[in-house]
């Protein structure tokens, strides 16, 4: 972890009654990521993922314009290796360290067992909508846009935006947000099944809230196993999808929470689920 107490300012920290909330405080910059930032991200993401004391995550940020305009263009990338004389400052092949690193951030929230909601507060754009993409849940203040805005800059979507996008809303409306790269309110994503929930800017908080409560008191090996099979499935063919079930269905059938699940079903009680 980072004793920088300028990246903690940067990017947020809370944990309480099992849900772990990171939320990105920049928003003068309209939150747009720096490589730091983004990397700071992605270990409190892992070191969610193997607290047992974590059993649901929030991302979101602070302000109500923007929750993130995507990667912060104005920082200088590290350079990491020297180059030989006459080598071209970008040669072919290369691959950018920002697209790396968004590609990074992305697999931290879809591999983390933890489930993740993602309150967007204001303008999610670029990479910033694909971190909203790249979550479990998604609930929107009703002022907040998603905005595939690469097209306006002559390039293509990073951060895995074609393939969150493309599984989520199928590839005539993925190539319609990307190719015209318009403005997608909150209400017409949730039309469109981008978006779970859109609330009045002042009630997103006290809805991410209910929603991590529900989640972190509930069967967290059940729900973690339930992700690892629905982010899976569009990729395999049946045969595989069943098998993945079963071997799923065998582990979670041995877990803590899921005896007290059936215990409380025989005793006609409410389950208290402790996480394991």
């Amino acid at each position: 972890m980072t004793d920088d107490p300028a990246l903690d300012e940067q990017v947020q920290h809370e944990h309480a009654a099992g849900v772990t909330w990171i939320t990105l405080n920049r928003p003068e910059s309209g939150n747009a990521l720096t490589p730091d930032q983004r990397n700071r991200m992605i270990e409190l993401l892992e070191d969610a993922n193997t607290d047992v004391a974590v059993r649901a995550v929030v991302l979101t940020a602070t302000g109500e314009r923007a929750f993130c305009t995507g990667a912060d263009l104005r920082v200088d990338r590290p350079v990491t290796h020297a180059r030989p004389e006459g080598a071209p400052e970008q040669p072919v092949l290369s691959i950018d360290h920002t697209c790396v690193g968004a590609q990074r951030l992305m697999a931290a929230l879809q591999d983390c067992d933890k489930p993740i909601i993602c309150a967007v507060n204001g303008t999610a754009a670029g990479m910033g909508a694909h971190l909203a993409f790249a979550c479990d849940l998604i609930i929107a203040a009703d002022h907040a846009r998603f905005i595939e805005v690469f097209v306006r800059r002559g390039i293509i979507p990073d951060g895995g935006g074609a393939y969150l996008l493309t599984r989520l809303v199928g590839p005539l409306k993925a190539k319609e947000l990307v190719f015209f790269g318009d403005d997608l309110s909150a209400p017409d994503a949730a039309r469109l099944g981008l978006v779970n929930r859109v609330v009045p800017g002042p009630e997103l908080r006290d809805a991410a809230s209910e929603w991590a409560g529900r989640l972190a008191a509930g069967p967290t090996p059940a729900i973690a196993l339930s992700k690892r099979l629905i982010n899976r499935v569009l990729e395999i063919d049946r045969v595989t999808a069943f098998a993945d079930e079963r071997w799923a269905q065998e582990i979670a059938m041995g877990s803590a929470d899921a005896a007290e699940g059936l215990a409380s079903f025989a005793e006609r009680r409410p389950p208290v689920f402790r996480g394991w």
